[in-house]
């Protein structure tokens, strides 16, 4: 946009300038101009400036220009270029992220420091209170950190992708500045580009409609796990797809056919991908090659019966309790398989690279380095092991998994 002198009855352009051309640095004038009068890259946000060039964190080697806070106690992320801006979304993004944890004694010492920098004398925590307007009592951050970018033109691959991220519920502005040179004297011309301040508050209630719709899709949709018993074998924690898996794969050990399984299932249609040959994982890719298959593929998770290759399919919906029920009938001596909703836990202890914990319904979970281990007694025998654990109840019989696992955590925590 073009910026005029009035002279006399006519027009007369300003010439509009660079940063570079007026020799102006990023760093040293840009930057310093701007902290002193924030609001004029935050229009109807109050904010107020916590630390400049601030890097306070562990493997990084890269600083935000001017680290922020908002009336709503929220971090600000502002990001400032002397010319084309691009790319710098990117880089404000790892910035947010690195500092969206930051507790309020952090960002109190992160303001002592610039006070400190800039030579002033007054006490960061009252400042912050001050600005908050909350005097007393704990003082809570945010989570959602705020991203403003500031350059004299923003390419249209960046401006694109902050639309996207914004429409995604990320909170980033765009604010153009343009410096135009009138004599001796240089006024900039700074205008809030992404969001328009005219449109704001139609794109804020847009994007909050979006977030509202997609939680309660989220909400419709049944996320409930299982615990699955078989005998003395405990599955733990499986989602409901996972769930029917495994009473299949229990019902083809004991007998029960795959078109048994598939007639006891007529709604649903192809439940196995098939293939002739005995087939490892990457041979059944191989004879499907293109397609994206839907199925368990890996090598444990197939069964072979009658010269071919079957895979279960991962895709169930609402009726799939109504599956696992005509499965479970179909299975001889069914007696000895149940399975509940997975409940909270009750009780967790750490074991070197083990968690061991136990849910409500008593049933027992086993981590290893972060990952579920199933199947569950085999590991929980070897730790009974390494802590002198009974395996045997004083009958003689061995313990279940439940009890099995109530005495290890129980030797865990003797320790």
């Amino acid at each position: 946009m073009a910026l005029y002198e009035i002279t006399g009855e006519s027009l007369k352009p300003v010439a509009q300038k660079t940063f570079t051309e007026l020799g102006w640095r990023e760093r040293q004038d840009i930057q310093r101009a701007v902290r002193t009068h924030i609001a004029a890259i935050t229009p109807g946000v109050k904010t107020m400036v916590l630390a400049e060039e601030f890097g306070d964190w562990v493997g990084a080697n890269r600083r935000i220009d001017l680290l922020c806070l908002d009336e709503q106690a929220q971090l600000v992320v502002v990001e400032l270029k002397r010319e084309d801006g691009a790319h710098m979304e990117l880089q404000a993004l790892r910035y947010a992220a690195m500092v969206s944890t930051m507790r309020f004694d952090q960002a109190v010492e992160a303001h002592r420091k610039y006070l400190q920098s800039v030579g002033s004398t007054e006490d960061p925590e009252q400042a912050i209170r001050e600005f908050l307007e909350q005097e007393e009592g704990p003082v809570a951050l945010s989570e959602t950190v705020r991203i403003v970018l500031a350059a004299s033109d923003f390419p249209q691959e960046l401006t694109t992708a902050v639309l996207w991220l914004n429409k995604q519920g990320l909170d980033l502005r765009c604010v153009q500045m343009r410096p135009h040179q009138i004599d001796d004297r240089v006024l900039i011309d700074i205008q809030q580009v992404i969001p328009l301040p005219e449109a704001e508050q139609y794109q804020v209630a847009v994007r909050e409609k979006s977030m509202e719709q997609a939680a309660a899709r989220a909400q419709e949709r049944d996320m409930t796990r299982y615990d699955l018993s078989i005998g003395d074998a405990t599955l733990t924690n499986l989602p409901k797809r996972r769930l029917i898996y495994e009473i299949v794969s229990e019902a083809i050990r004991r007998g029960v056919t795959i078109s048994q399984i598939v007639d006891a299932v007529p709604w649903k249609g192809n439940i196995f991908l098939s293939a002739d040959g005995d087939l490892n994982e990457q041979e059944l890719q191989a004879a499907f090659a293109g397609k994206r298959l839907r199925n368990y593929t890996s090598d444990d998770d197939l069964f072979h019966a009658d010269g071919r290759t079957y895979a279960f399919t991962t895709q169930w919906g609402s009726q799939t309790l109504r599956a696992i029920g005509n499965v479970i009938e179909l299975i001889p001596g069914a007696d000895n398989i149940s399975y509940v909703p997975t409940t909270a836990v009750v009780d967790e202890v750490p074991h070197g690279e083990y968690v061991i914990r136990q849910r409500e319904s008593g049933a027992i979970e086993v981590e290893h380095q972060g990952v579920l281990v199933q199947p569950v007694k085999p590991v929980l025998r070897d730790l009974a092991q390494q802590l002198n654990v009974q395996l045997q109840n004083g009958n003689g019989n061995e313990l279940n998994t439940r009890q099995l696992g109530a005495q290890v955590i129980s030797a865990v925590r003797a320790l």
